[in-house]
């Protein structure tokens, strides 16, 4: 009888690939964690318990057939598990790297209840991709039937590319239009290397551009683009994510040296291309020997903070209003900018923004530091989070060069800039879509991500871009085609 190689949680401990020295790390945009080896991943994935009801795969959004692919990884069949793993997620080495699992499907593994630690879930998918693209099981596809129709897609993230996927293996012909010189939207440009290497992206739109689907960067779509795309397709589908970056009203807010997150880490990824990228060059966008303070507690101020320890800022503080437990950004992130010296000063939030003297009502002063006001949790708001209070004669100056404003996105409004008023969107300014399809008021044209969603997880975008992509096949009675290898 064979042994089982599975359900080896009570006498294997969990174990997460290698992580760099602080010290080390700090100096480098280069990822974090080494890759398991391969008895090392097998190792982890026979820890599954092969559960009937499995929840890592019911609270994630995408239903990934994990346990599956954890068996064929503990079983050594690693091909199919990379074709079980890519089967439901259009790009898994993405969200084995940037997921947060111990949000999803880590955070619901039924051995964790039971105290023996999560399975390694997304480690294991890294390794599982990762793996097939060095043994060259991830290629171009053709489509098994060219088709006639087109859908122009607005918005190269990771919603408009999955659906970029699924519409070209099904024949349709997709012309991708996005502002940034380079696809991947915020995957490229957002989130920093440290947290996903953009080879790995890049080489996902190197794989669609050879099966067939047309980037065509450099577009800032207006009224105009936007008339022209919809006439030169059967469909559109509108994946632009949310970019507005929302602002604080309080003194100061004008001062030389406090910027906005998106610019920020923009700027910071452009170099990392070796761009001549002048706000970086002149000081503007860079934290080199300067006292930083980052404003939020999602997972950009996370990115911020670890960002400017890496471009060798004097100092990195971020402030938040909530405390450490009622933080939105991953606590995996969190402990990791800890160990690389960033400062939380939790129950902590902007009053003011301090600059060097200036003249009376001139707002363009040197910002020199940020007055801080003490908070403590009061009773629960609407949302049923404890709301903060200010704490009457606790403020304090906290000082800083550089002030990064990292407090959300929100969307732009599109039925304005497009001139469509008929664009329905809701109270938030979010797109009006149909639920699981992403159809809109406009006959033709859907939307995906966060767009709709508002700022959300790229796992999400990628449910909605494949979702909305078979219910456009649907509507254009397109019958359903599996790419030929």
């Amino acid at each position: 009888m064979a042994k089982q190689p599975m359900l080896k949680f009570v006498n294997v401990d969990r174990v997460m690939p290698e992580k760099r020295d602080a010290s080390e790390r700090r100096e480098d945009f280069d990822e974090i964690y080494a890759e398991y080896a391969a008895e090392k991943a097998a190792e982890q994935a026979s820890r599954c318990s092969q559960c009937g009801v499995p929840y890592c795969q019911s609270h994630c959004p995408l239903h990934n057939n994990i346990p599956d692919w954890l068996r064929l990884t503990a079983e050594g069949r690693l091909r199919e598990a990379y074709e079980t793993s890519q089967a439901t997620n259009t790009f898994p080495e993405i969200c084995g790297r940037i997921c947060p699992q111990d949000r999803l499907c880590e955070g619901n593994c039924v051995i964790e209840q039971s105290g023996h630690g999560t399975v390694t879930i997304g480690s294991v998918e890294k390794y599982i991709t990762d793996t097939a693209w060095e043994e060259g099981w991830v290629t171009s596809f053709t489509p098994a039937q060219e088709r006639v129709e087109s859908v122009g897609i607005i918005g190269a993230g990771p919603g408009g590319l999955a659906a970029a996927d699924v519409l070209r293996r099904a024949g349709l012909k997709v012309t991708v239009y996005d502002r940034y010189d380079r696809a991947g939207g915020l995957m490229t440009y957002g989130i920093p290397g440290f947290k996903l290497e953009k080879d790995v992206v890049l080489r996902r739109v190197e794989q669609l551009q050879q099966s067939g689907v047309e980037f065509v960067q450099n577009c800032d779509v207006d009224a105009n683009i936007f008339a022209t795309i919809r006439a030169e397709h059967d469909a559109v589908i509108i994946a632009t994510g949310v970019y507005k970056s929302r602002d604080l009203n309080i003194p100061g807010n004008g001062a030389t040296g406090i910027v906005k997150a998106i610019d920020y880490l923009v700027t910071s990824n452009r170099k990392g291309f070796d761009d001549d990228v002048a706000e970086f060059d002149n000081g503007t966008l860079n934290a080199d020997g300067k006292r930083v303070v980052v404003i939020g507690g999602g997972d950009t101020a996370m990115d911020c903070v670890r960002t400017a320890i890496r471009q060798g800022a004097a100092s990195v503080k971020c402030l938040y209003r909530r405390d450490r437990a009622n933080m939105p950004g991953s606590q995996r992130e969190v402990a990791n900018a800890e160990e690389e010296g960033v400062v939380f000063e939790w129950l902590s939030a902007p009053k003011a923004f301090v600059s060097e003297p200036r003249e009376a009502g001139d707002d363009a002063g040197q910002v020199t530091g940020v007055r801080v006001q003490k908070m403590r949790l009061g009773a629960p708001d609407a949302s049923g989070r404890q709301a903060p209070e200010v704490i009457e004669g606790a403020d304090y100056t906290e000082d800083a060069d550089l002030v990064i404003k990292a407090l959300g996105f929100e969307p732009e409004d599109l039925p304005e800039m497009w001139d469509q008023p008929e664009l329905k969107v809701t109270r938030w300014g979010t797109i009006r879509a149909d639920f699981g399809t992403g159809a809109t008021s406009l006959p033709g044209v859907y939307a995906v991500g966060d767009i709709v969603r508002g700022a959300s997880l790229v796992v999400w975008a990628i449910r909605d871009g494949r979702d909305c992509a078979e219910a456009l096949l649907s509507d254009l009675m397109v019958p359903g085609a599996v790419a030929a290898e």
